[in-house]
């Protein structure tokens, strides 16, 4: 009877204990994964200096396998014959361009080039406008070179020899792969915003459209600069003391 009673007693403190850490666990997968993402982008910029040629991260097409046999791992290459084959990219074999970015559940499900702009991002709230935008986009040649081979949402970053690239933006959530993007605003994700000017890279959760009115009024970019999680609203001072910190640095 006591050993009937401990098993008992064990059998309902797993059964109290083991969800909680398992949700834990999975919560730890999103961020755990954004910083990686960020290493991984900032590893390439290193190395495009290292060998002083062409780097490119992107995200694999429809039905390309990734280097883990998956479809959600970045995939680095590189531009060996810039002269001979130029504009060809072969695939990085060395051990820091492969392997697993995104732990189980992750994915990116949009990548966006170019530095974050408030007016762009209150686009997601605003129906009409969106519309102008993709209109815009099928205007845009720049844009159209990189839809011809890429998917939309996943345009690729090519990294220069000297470090330099665009802007990017890489959305990273636990959504389910058939979850559509208008739905998307229902589970948690991290924005991994690179400057590809200075190789810097912030996580932050995607603003709220009253912040992104604040920043709108107040003149203020809609990059913190800073890794930032929390998902409680920011207050005008909140801000001010952000960007002043920036400064005193």
């Amino acid at each position: 009877m006591e050993l009937l009673l401990v098993i008992g007693l064990l059998a309902l403190l797993s059964a109290m204990i083991v969800p909680n850490l398992l949700g834990q666990f999975m919560g730890e997968r999103l961020p755990k994964s954004a910083q990686q993402m960020r290493a991984l982008l900032q590893l390439t910029r290193a190395n495009a200096m290292l060998d002083g040629k062409r780097y490119r991260l992107r995200f694999p097409l429809e039905d390309e396998l990734d280097s883990e046999g998956t479809g959600v791992q970045p995939i680095v290459e590189r531009e060996d014959e810039p002269f001979i084959a130029p504009g060809v990219y072969e695939p990085v074999a060395a051990s820091w361009g492969r392997g697993v970015t995104l732990l189980d559940g992750v994915r990116c499900v949009r990548a966006r080039l170019g530095k974050p702009t408030v007016e762009e991002l209150l686009r997601h709230f605003d129906d009409v406008t969106a519309e102008l935008d993709e209109e815009e986009k099928e205007e845009d040649v720049f844009y159209q070179e990189f839809i011809e081979d890429f998917e939309e949402d996943f345009p690729p970053l090519v990294f220069e020899p000297d470090g330099t690239s665009e802007w990017c933006t890489l959305v990273i959530s636990n959504a389910p792969p058939e979850i559509e993007e208008d739905d998307l605003a229902d589970y948690p994700r991290i924005e991994v915003i690179y400057d590809g000017l200075t190789g810097l890279a912030w996580l932050q959760r995607p603003f709220y459209e009253e912040e992104l009115e604040m920043f709108q009024e107040n003149g203020w970019p809609a990059v913190l600069r800073k890794d930032f999680l929390r998902p409680v609203a920011l207050t005008e001072d909140e801000v001010i003391e952000i960007q002043e910190s920036l400064v005193r640095r």
